[in-house]
């Protein structure tokens, strides 16, 4: 998630510390600022609560830290205060957890009582461990207005009321409002004065107006993603004092994605020389001299040791580990891969009735090492067999996992099954069933380690491949019966080793699918410049390369489809140069790199078992002036470069429509600014934070479909008639496994990345499925946040999508959590009802959208819908092309085991 909530006393520092230090954009007035900052008055508590088992100590424990306050903060002694806990706990008014009007003497002791309180507020419980005092600001009640800015798609949102405080009601309804579209100048100050201050005496509106700009420019600069004071308190001016600006209760979001450019702001607003400690002297110092910005828990979500121990080891990889734990006492714990993935098993699981159950939610991806997966195996199978007596129906762990792009599966379990072997008295003890479903690179030899290991461990372990629905063994694990969907997504299938290389070597049938004709042999198609068989190299004339035609809005991707790719990504090109190779295009669909670090050159890549150049250039505007007829780039450039890169990509709009963008961790305001500056030029944006799309038999963006074995099996080599669109990169693997096996297979599929601001979204390529006649099906893989699902119902309402559509809405289980979970992508978090996973699935039905009952009946009404078009002559199925043969590199095919030195060599 990138959006995360801070402290109510650090974002009151960030605004003490930059109100006047961040350049307001526009002049508010030429007199010069109005608003005049309070001083920094601000005393945070933190209380130690694993103190709590020695009575004693945890009582000397409070009383000296507030001891030390006294010390650090003289001015609580001559001061009325106002104490409160800082939890991100919301109505504390309401909830009696706020003290006004009191002295340091009636503050601490009130602080004493509630410190380590279990409390209820909505529903949630929690411990208070942490309080703020500042001082109490005598005010009359009509002096407390409210402002909020948030953030959408759109631009930003400024709300103010002249009527705050406690009983500020509908906010929404009442508030008069003023956007900032993304492409907008900053507000000026009549903007804010007419669309603001309309209830507001005239003698604060300057004041009102220089504070409000300024806490505007404090919002973009320092990335905040939410802003809300309430109530904020502007004091009348007298003779002797100007109108008075004071922010007192505060609740912000911060994006955490954004650290590398607002990090060091927020982290010298916190600085001990800033925040009014007594006694500590201002010096010169660096941008960074402060703390790093602490993200809490959600109150009653306070990290256990454990979970914090897979942070850290979060924190020290590029690999994902991800662990909040439920319910300790459950009996059903999983073990991940993916962050898709991971949301699915938890519905499967929510959807049995079984959620009071469930133990922990997580998630392990992007290849992480042997050793970090042990780790991350053995905190989970320590907390599911702590408990000193045994769950009397014993429990369940489902390690599970979509398939996989490059993870190698055999490695990863390598860690799984040291922490299972180490455990196996534990396991035998509690009664331990194991569940595994796994694919993707090596998956086969992962799955005979675990299968083995089931043999040997005395515990029950049933393995599944990808040829099983993705989560069709939880009903198997947790009712002992599989869902009535297996026989879609199997029909027809025929014995497979599992091993597409070893298949082709030994002449295995692997055809998967039999609702298409019966498989019929076709030459191939004759590409130009094809070397004489002893030649290693391959060329390409010119005229092939320039072949492909004008730029099609609504068809991007074709078989002339060239792009360039930004970044020094060889595997990434091999992998494109080896699905073009196999989809028989006559020229590669890679025409060059670009890569500013280095001088220019060519590379050496592999087309098919031969060889061929392709070069690098420092510039785009070099690239672009020798390869015209390229209209794509893949852009692999890091979070931090990602931004300033594609803007510049952007500068050539003229030629290039279609723009990828790899990079996860985005900042949200850079992303707008993206997608909005591409919609001006008529670009199409895929991502951030996607695996990109693919069109089968034409174009692969980078590591889409993962290794080439697994793009045979799903039959991405031709095209089908299918065309979905998903968030998840993960997850579109295993769209393109579902689809192959229950209809003639993918006719095109995007995930758009599962940040909040994708470039591109649902309905923009939907639509653009609509007006491809080649395309006759559409899925739709949603997910719990935001609501651009919406718009498909719309688009189908009126009419303008006709084709048949299938759509899910992944993340119906949080309405089963307690407390607020933040699922694997960071855009999939219900913001409101209408973002829940429920709320849109409903919609979607109620539009006419085919939606089954849970996820694992998505194969069954894709079977169903195709077959239906097919009766209707909607789809002609086609005759079946020979499975091609798959180039693989020497090292890969030794690492699965299938190729070998001589013993002489």
């Amino acid at each position: 998630m990138s959006a995360k909530a801070v402290r109510e006393y650090d974002g009151k520092l960030l605004l003490a510390h930059w109100l006047h230090r961040v350049a307001v954009p526009t002049s508010t007035e030429s007199t010069g600022s109005k608003f005049i900052q309070p001083t920094t008055r601000l005393a945070h508590i933190s209380i130690d609560t694993s103190l709590l088992q020695d009575k004693a100590q945890f009582e000397q424990h409070v009383r000296s830290t507030l001891d030390q306050l006294e010390v650090s903060h003289p001015w609580l002694l001559t001061h009325k205060l106002v104490a409160k806990p800082d939890q991100l706990i919301k109505r504390r008014g309401k909830s009696g957890l706020l003290l006004l009007n009191a002295d340091w003497s009636d503050a601490r002791a009130w602080i004493e009582k509630h410190a380590a309180k279990d409390v209820l507020v909505d529903s949630v419980a929690g411990v208070l461990k942490t309080f703020l005092v500042e001082p109490f600001i005598p005010h009359p009640s009509n002096t407390e207005y409210y402002i909020c800015i948030n953030s959408d798609r759109d631009g930003d949102n400024i709300l103010f009321t002249h009527e705050g405080g406690i009983e500020v009601g509908d906010v929404d309804a009442k508030a008069l409002k003023l956007q900032v579209k993304v492409q907008d100048a900053f507000p000026t100050a009549e903007s804010i004065r007419s669309a603001l201050l309309v209830h507001v005496p005239e003698a604060k509106h300057d004041v009102l107006v220089d504070f409000i700009s300024r806490l505007y420019a404090v919002y973009i600069d320092l990335h905040f993603t939410y802003l809300e004071i309430n109530p904020l308190v502007v004091l009348d001016p007298t003779e002797d004092e100007p109108a008075r600006v004071y922010y007192l209760d505060l609740a912000a979001k911060l994006d955490q994605t954004a650290e590398f450019e607002s990090g060091p702001k927020w982290a010298i607003a916190r600085a001990p020389q800033n925040i009014g400690i007594a006694g500590v002297v201002p010096t010169a110092v660096g941008a960074d001299a402060g703390p790093g910005m602490d993200f809490p828990a959600p109150f009653g979500r306070e990290l256990t040791k454990e979970e914090a121990y897979v942070q850290e080891l979060d924190s020290k990889t590029g690999a994902s580990l991800k662990l909040t734990i439920l319910n300790k006492d459950g009996r059903i714990w999983t073990m991940v891969a993916g962050g898709g993935a991971s949301v699915v098993y938890s519905d499967a699981i929510a959807a049995l009735g079984q959620a009071d159950e469930l133990a922990n939610y997580g998630e392990y991806s992007g290849a992480p090492t042997e050793t970090q997966t042990y780790e991350y195996a053995k905190t989970i199978l320590d907390l599911m067999t702590r408990s000193a007596v045994p769950h009397p129906e014993g429990k369940v762990l489902i390690i599970g996992g979509g398939i996989a792009n490059f993870t190698n599966v055999a490695s990863t379990f390598k860690g799984i099954v040291r922490a299972l072997t180490e455990f196996k008295q534990p396991l035998i003890a509690h009664k331990v069933r194991i569940f595994v479903r796994r694919g993707g690179p090596n998956y086969q030899e992962g799955l005979r380690s675990m299968r083995q290991l089931g043999e040997s461990l005395g515990v029950e372990i049933q393995v599944f491949g990808p040829e099983t629905h993705i989560t069709e063994i939880v009903p198997l694990a947790l009712t002992g019966q599989s869902s009535d969907n297996l026989a879609a997504s199997n029909n027809g299938a025929q014995a497979s080793s599992g091993n597409l290389l070893q298949d082709q070597l030994l002449g295995t049938n692997t055809n998967i699918n039999s609702n298409v004709a019966t498989p019929v042999p076709t030459a191939p198609v004759s590409r130009a410049g094809t070397p004489p068989p002893g030649e290693r190299m391959t060329y390409f004339s010119d005229a092939d390369k320039a072949a492909g035609g004008a730029h099609d809005a609504n068809v991007p991707f074709t078989a002339h489809t060239r792009s360039f790719i930004y970044g020094m990504q060889p595997r990434a090109v091999q992998g494109m140069l080896d699905f073009d190779f196999i989809c028989k295009r006559e020229v590669p669909s890679v025409a060059a790199m670009i890569y500013p670090f280095g001088g220019a050159h060519v590379q050496k890549f592999y087309w098919g078992t031969k060889e061929t150049l392709l070069p690098v250039y420092t510039t785009l505007e070099e690239a672009c002036a020798k390869f015209p007829e390229v209209d794509t780039i893949v852009n692999f450039a890091s979070c931090r470069s990602v931004y300033q890169s594609t803007v510049d990509i952007l500068k050539h709009s003229n030629q290039i429509k279609t723009v990828s963008i790899i990079a996860e961790g985005v900042p949200e305001r850079r992303a707008r600014q993206i997608l909005w500056e591409a919609k001006e030029k008529n670009v199409l944006v895929i991502g951030p934070a996607t695996v990109g799309g693919i069109k089968p038999g034409c174009f692969k963006i980078g590591n889409t479909g993962g290794m080439m074995d697994n793009i045979v099996s799903s039959k991405l080599y031709r095209s089908g008639s299918v065309a979905y669109v998903s968030k998840s990169g993960g997850m579109s693997n295993e769209l393109n496994n579902i689809i192959s096996r229950t209809t003639d297979g993918v006719y095109e599929g995007v995930a758009i990345g599962g940040d909040r601001y994708p470039g591109s979204t649902f309905i923009d390529h939907l639509l653009r499925y609509e007006q491809d006649p080649n395309c006759k099906m559409l899925v739709l893989l949603g997910e719990v946040g935001g609501v651009e699902e919406y718009k498909v119902c719309e688009a189908i309402k009126n009419g303008t999508i006709r084709k048949p559509v299938i759509a899910w809405c992944i993340g119906t289980c949080a309405k089963m959590f307690a407390t607020e979970v933040q699922f694997g992508h960071a855009g999939a978090l219900a913001q409101s009802d209408l973002e829940t996973a429920d709320a849109k699935n409903k919609a979607l039905r109620a539009a006419g959208v085919v939606v089954p009952e849970t996820f694992e009946k998505l194969p069954l009404v894709l079977s169903q819908t195709f077959q239906s078009l097919v009766k209707k002559g909607t789809i002609q199925l086609k005759p079946e092309p020979e499975t091609p043969k798959i180039p693989i590199d020497y090292s890969w095919a030794q690492e699965l085991g299938l190729v070998r030195k001589p013993a002489s060599f």
